[in-house]
C-alpha cells in the first residue's frame, strides 16, 4: 500500500529547500546537514526538550520508571511519524523535527497541569494554550546561540508547532500571520496529531496494565481493536506467557493503526486529485485522517482509557493534587511577584505578572514544581507560628 501512494504524496512534501526553510535570523548553509536535520539537533539540545524526561506522561505518583516519561512518549511518536512520512515519500526530517517539539510546551502533571495553568490563567483574562507556549519557547525562551534569541527554527517547523493538532485565526491570533493562517498545513504536519494518537492509545494501554489499573482481560472486552489480535495469538500460542501475548498484540494494534493512517492519507490525495504542497493548503479539509471503520475503534479505544485510566480514583487524585499545587504557587506569586527568581522579575513589568508566573510554571518539571510546593508550605507553617 505505501509504493501505491508515494509517489503522489511525495509530488505534496515539503521541500529540503526554499521558503519554508526560511529562518527569521539568516544564516549560512551547513555543508552537509539539511534545514530540517538542523532543527532537530537544535531540539534535541535544547533545555526544554530535556526537561520532558522529568514530566508527566499518565503517571505522577509511582516510583518505576518503567513508565512513559513525556520524554519517552515524544520519542515514540517520533519514530511513528517518520515511519508514516518515509512510506508515504514525504519530508521525514521535517516529520521528525515536528515530533520532536509537539510536546515540549506542556507543563507539568500532563494534560491535569494544563488545565490547572489554564484555569489559574482564565482569572486574568488570559489562556493556556500547550501549543502557542511551545513556539514562545523555541522563539523566545531558548538562549543557546550569540547571534539570535531562540533557536531560529525554520518557518514549516514553527508553523508545525503551532497548527499540527489545531487550527488558528488571524483574528484572534494576528501575532502568527505570517504562518499561514488561511491555509491548513503541510502534510508532514498534518499526520504529527495521529501519530501522537497512535502511540499513546498503546502506550497507556501497556502502562495501564503494569501499573495494575488496567487488566488483559478488561482491554479485550473493551478494545475491540486489540481483542482482533489478541484472540488469534492467544488461541495459537496457549502456552505463551499472557504478558508476551499482551505486547505482540500491543504492537500489531499500533501497526495496524499506522498502516490505516499511511493509506487513508494516499488514499484522501487520490481521491481528490492534490498534486502540491499548494493543493494540500487549499483542501476543504485535513488530508491525514483515519479510514471510518478504523476511526470507530480509535474513539472505542480512546473512550476506554478515559473510563477506566484516565479518571480511575488513583489517577482523579493525582490531578487534584496537580491543580493544587499548580494555583497554590500560582496564587502566591500573584501576591508577591518578586518572590519569583530575578530573570522572571524582570519580566514582570512588560509582559504581566501573570503571562510571567505561568511561563516559569510551565517550563518546570514534577519533582521541582513538588519542591517549590513543599517549601511553600514550610514558609506558610513558619509564618503561621
Amino acid at each position: 500500500m505505501p509504493a501505491q501512494y508515494s509517489a503522489l504524496c511525495a509530488a505534496c512534501a515539503v521541500p529540503q529547500q526554499g521558503p519554508l526553510t526560511r529562518r527569521e535570523f539568516p544564516e549560512a548553509e551547513h555543508p552537509y546537514r539539511l534545514p530540517f536535520q538542523r532543527d532537530c539537533g537544535r531540539i534535541i539540545h535544547s533545555r526544554a526538550f530535556r526537561r520532558l524526561a522529568g514530566k508527566t506522561q499518565v503517571f505522577t505518583y509511582r516510583n518505576s520508571d518503567h513508565f512513559r516519561s513525556r520524554l519517552t512518549h515524544t520519542m515514540e511518536v517520533a519514530q511513528i511519524a517518520r515511519t508514516v512520512a518515509r512510506a508515504l515519500g514525504l519530508n521525514d526530517d521535517l516529520t521528525e523535527a515536528l515530533a520532536l517539539s509537539h510536546d515540549i510546551g506542556h507543563p507539568p502533571f500532563g494534560h491535569a497541569g494544563e488545565r490547572a495553568l489554564d484555569d489559574a490563567l482564565r482569572q486574568y483574562g488570559l489562556r493556556f494554550d500547550h501549543n502557542l507556549h511551545a513556539l514562545r519557547i523555541v522563539e523566545h525562551f531558548e538562549n543557546r546561540y550569540l547571534g539570535f534569541r531562540g533557536l531560529n527554527l525554520t518557518l514549516a517547523v514553527r508553523e508545525g508547532i503551532v497548527k499540527h493538532s489545531r487550527d488558528y485565526t488571524a483574528e484572534e491570533h494576528p501575532e502568527l500571520r505570517e504562518l499561514f493562517l488561511d491555509q491548513k498545513p503541510p502534510l508532514e504536519a498534518q499526520l504529527i496529531d495521529l501519530a501522537d494518537e497512535i502511540a499513546y492509545l498503546t502506550a497507556d494501554l501497556d502502562d495501564g496494565v503494569e501499573a495494575e489499573i488496567l487488566s488483559v482481560e478488561q482491554i479485550r472486552r473493551g478494545v475491540h481493536l486489540f481483542e482482533r489480535f489478541f484472540a488469534p495469538i492467544a488461541a495459537e500460542r496457549a502456552a505463551a506467557p499472557e504478558k508476551l501475548v499482551f505486547q505482540e498484540a500491543l504492537k500489531l494494534m499500533l501497526n495496524a493503526l499506522a498502516d490505516d493512517l499511511i493509506g487513508e492519507i494516499g488514499r484522501c490525495v487520490e481521491e481528490q486529485g492534490i498534486e502540491s504542497l499548494e493543493g494540500v493548503r487549499r483542501a476543504p479539509a485535513r488530508l491525514a485522517r483515519f479510514s471510518p471503520e478504523t476511526e470507530a475503534l480509535r474513539r472505542e479505544a480512546r473512550e476506554f482509557l478515559y473510563q477506566n485510566l484516565y479518571l480511575c480514583e488513583d489517577l482523579r487524585q493525582a490531578h487534584e493534587q496537580a491543580a493544587e499545587v499548580i494555583a497554590d504557587l500560582f496564587a502566591a506569586w500573584m501576591t508577591d511577584p518578586s518572590l519569583l527568581p530575578p530573570a522572571y522579575f524582570s519580566q514582570v513589568a512588560t509582559e504581566g505578572s501573570a503571562r510571567v508566573i505561568a511561563d516559569y510554571i510551565a517550563g518546570m518539571t514534577d519533582h521541582f514544581i513538588l519542591e517549590l510546593h513543599r517549601n511553600l508550605a514550610k514558609t506558610a507553617s513558619a509564618g503561621g507560628g
